[in-house]
C-alpha cells in the first residue's frame, strides 16, 4: 500500500521529469544529427580517393556525379526555421517562470508584461483545452493560454489551472501564458544554450539551457503558432 501510495505522489513529478529529459534528448539529438550531416561528405570521398589506382578516370567520375553533394540532410536544414533568433547573437537577459514544475524561460526583449491572474478567466464554450479565456487589460485584452495543455499535451498533471498565478504577455502580440511563479532574470550567454538545429518537432523551442534546467521559448514562432492555432480552430476571440 505504501508502495502504491509513493507511486501515486510521484507522478506528476516524474511526467515533469519526463517531459524534460525529452525536451533535452531533442536538442542533442538535433546536434548529433548535424554532426552526421558535416561528416557525410568525408566519409564519402575518403574510399574513393583511397582505393582509385587511376585517379584520373575513376577519381573524376564521382567528383562530376550531382548525388553525393546533396545528401538530403542539408537541403531538410534549409528548408525549416532558423535554428538561431536574431536576438540570440549576443548575451541577452532571460526571465524564468514555472509551468507545473517544469521551467521556462523567455528573452526579456521580448517579453511584452507580466500580469497578475486576480480573478478567474473562464474560457468561451467549445474552445479548446489549451485555451483558458480572455483577460481583459486597459489596452487590449489578453488571449491567455493554458501552458501546461498547450506544450505537455498528454502529460499534464491534474488541477494545474488551480496554481496559475500569472499571465507572460509574448512580445506586443495579444497572447499570454499562464504560469505557476516568475523567478528573477539573468543573463545568458550564446554559448550556454544547447540551440536546436532541426525545428521540425515543438518549432516554440528554441534551445535548452541544461544549467538551469529549463526549456528556452522562441517568442514569435510561439505567437505564431498561437495565431494559427486560433484560425484552425475558428475562435472567435474579438
Amino acid at each position: 500500500m505504501t508502495d502504491r501510495k509513493m507511486t501515486q505522489l510521484a507522478a506528476p513529478e516524474a511526467a515533469i521529469a519526463s517531459y524534460l529529459d525529452d525536451l533535452l534528448q531533442t536538442a542533442t539529438s538535433s546536434a548529433r544529427e548535424d554532426e552526421l550531416v558535416i561528416q557525410e561528405p568525408v566519409s564519402v570521398a575518403e574510399p574513393v580517393v583511397v582505393a582509385t589506382p587511376e585517379p584520373v578516370r575513376v577519381v573524376a567520375e564521382p567528383a562530376l556525379t550531382p548525388e553525393p553533394e546533396p545528401t538530403g540532410g542539408p537541403d531538410k536544414h534549409e528548408a525549416e526555421p532558423p535554428a538561431r533568433p536574431d536576438w540570440s547573437e549576443e548575451p541577452f537577459e532571460c526571465l524564468i517562470f514555472t509551468v507545473a514544475g517544469l521551467q521556462l524561460a523567455v528573452p526579456l526583449v521580448l517579453l511584452g508584461a507580466v500580469h497578475r491572474i486576480e480573478e478567474e478567466i473562464r474560457s468561451l464554450p467549445g474552445s479548446p483545452r489549451w485555451y483558458m479565456g480572455i483577460r481583459p487589460d486597459r489596452d487590449h485584452n489578453l488571449r491567455v493560454v493554458d501552458t501546461a495543455e498547450w506544450i505537455m499535451a498528454g502529460r499534464v498533471p491534474e488541477g494545474v489551472r488551480d496554481n496559475y498565478r500569472f499571465v507572460i504577455r509574448l512580445d506586443n502580440s495579444e497572447w499570454g501564458l499562464a504560469c505557476d511563479e516568475v523567478a528573477q532574470s539573468f543573463t545568458l550567454k550564446p554559448e550556454e544554450v544547447k540551440w536546436r538545429t532541426a525545428r521540425s518537432k515543438r518549432p516554440w523551442l528554441a534551445g535548452t539551457v541544461v544549467d538551469h534546467m529549463c526549456a528556452l521559448i522562441d517568442v514569435r514562432t510561439m505567437a505564431h503558432l498561437l495565431a494559427r492555432a486560433e484560425q484552425e480552430h475558428h475562435l472567435d476571440l474579438s
